[in-house]
C-alpha cells in the first residue's frame, strides 16, 4: 500500500461526517426559528408609496409588524396594520384601521373634487381602512370593509 492511501486510511471519516451532520441540523433548525418567528410572533416589512404619507416616507420604511396581535383580535380604530391587499392577494399594503364591526364611518367619496360624504356601518367580521393620504390611496373608500382574516400583523414601530 502507498504512503497516500496509507495516509487516507487514517482519517476520521465517520467523525468528520458526523461532525458535518450535526452542524447542517443545527442550521436547519436554526432556519426552522426564524421562519416560525417571521410567520407568527414578530417580522419586518418594507413600506413604499404614497397612501400612508406622512406617517411613512413615500420612498420607503422599515417597520416591524406584531403578528401575535392580529390573531388576539387586538387590533383597534387608529392602528396601523399589514393586510392582503383585498384587489390583489399577492400584494401586502399598509392601512390604518378607522372602523370596527358595527362602527358608523363617514368618508369623502372623491375627496379631490367634491365634499360628498357617505356614511357605511361595518358589517361583522370586517374592518374599515384607509391610508393617512386621502389623495393617494387605494383603500375600503374603493373596495369597502375589509375581513379581519386579511390582517396579518400591527405595525408597533418604523425605522
Amino acid at each position: 500500500m502507498s504512503g497516500f492511501a496509507r495516509r487516507l486510511g487514517g482519517i476520521p471519516w465517520r467523525e468528520i461526517a458526523g461532525e458535518a451532520f450535526s452542524r447542517v441540523f443545527l442550521v436547519a433548525q436554526a432556519f426552522c426559528a426564524v421562519h416560525v418567528v417571521n410567520a407568527h410572533v414578530c417580522s419586518f416589512a418594507l413600506v413604499m408609496g404614497p397612501s400612508m404619507l406622512p406617517a411613512m416616507n413615500l420612498a420607503g420604511d422599515v417597520v416591524a409588524v406584531d403578528r401575535v396581535s392580529a390573531r388576539l383580535g387586538r387590533v383597534a380604530s387608529g392602528d396601523a396594520v399589514l393586510l392582503v391587499s383585498p384587489e390583489d392577494p399577492r400584494k401586502a399594503v399598509v392601512k390604518r384601521v378607522v372602523g370596527m364591526e358595527g362602527d358608523a364611518v363617514t368618508f369623502l367619496v372623491d375627496p379631490g373634487n367634491s365634499d360628498a360624504s357617505k356614511t357605511v356601518v361595518v358589517p361583522q367580521g370586517h374592518v374599515w381602512v384607509q391610508g393617512d393620504n386621502i389623495y393617494a390611496s387605494r383603500d375600503s373608500r374603493q373596495f369597502g370593509p375589509v375581513p379581519y382574516g386579511l390582517i396579518t400583523g400591527k405595525i408597533f414601530c418604523r425605522g
